[in-house]
């Protein structure tokens, strides 16, 4: 099958019920997306599908076939973080970064769909993703100051 990770083609030979995530850790080597519960309940396999966050873990990778997929190593440009990877940095979003690429991907999407107008709303659309550390605060301000709501 093909499948378009990062805006590059990839041709791999896979068992229809391997996961998006198993393989683009596993067969591509981006493993900046994480497997924490395999479940589909903490998002830290969120990866972008066509633009959408999805759940790389519930997701079967032949499902995704010809559709656009971008994992947190396909957020940066060059050495330019996205505006999202650098608010983090800079309002410490993160404490053991286990969570932190699924976070930053989720933070894109909900700064995308105009979900950011208050923190209220950020926590919200955000609660899909666990962080064990309990960085929320700051990650509320990160996207917030990407997001500049008030």
């Amino acid at each position: 099958m093909e499948l378009r990770v990062n805006e590059r083609v990839e041709r791999l030979r896979l068992d229809p019920r391997v996961t998006l995530l198993d393989t683009v850790r596993d067969r591509l080597g981006l493993t900046g997306t994480k497997k924490g519960c395999d479940r589909g309940q903490c998002g830290a396999c969120t990866v972008h599908v066509d633009g959408r966050r999805v759940l790389a873990c519930l997701t079967l990778a032949g499902s995704v076939t010809g559709r656009r997929v971008t994992t947190i190593e396909g957020l940066a440009r060059g050495s330019a973080l996205h505006p999202v990877q650098q608010a983090f940095l800079d309002h410490d979003g993160f404490q053991c970064g286990f969570c932190t690429s699924g976070q930053i991907m989720s933070a894109v999407a909900v700064l995308r769909e105009g979900q950011a107008r208050s923190p209220e709303q950020i926590r919200e659309h955000m609660s899909g993703n666990i962080c064990r550390c309990g960085a929320y605060g700051p990650i509320v301000e990160a996207i917030r100051a990407v997001g500049a709501v008030d």
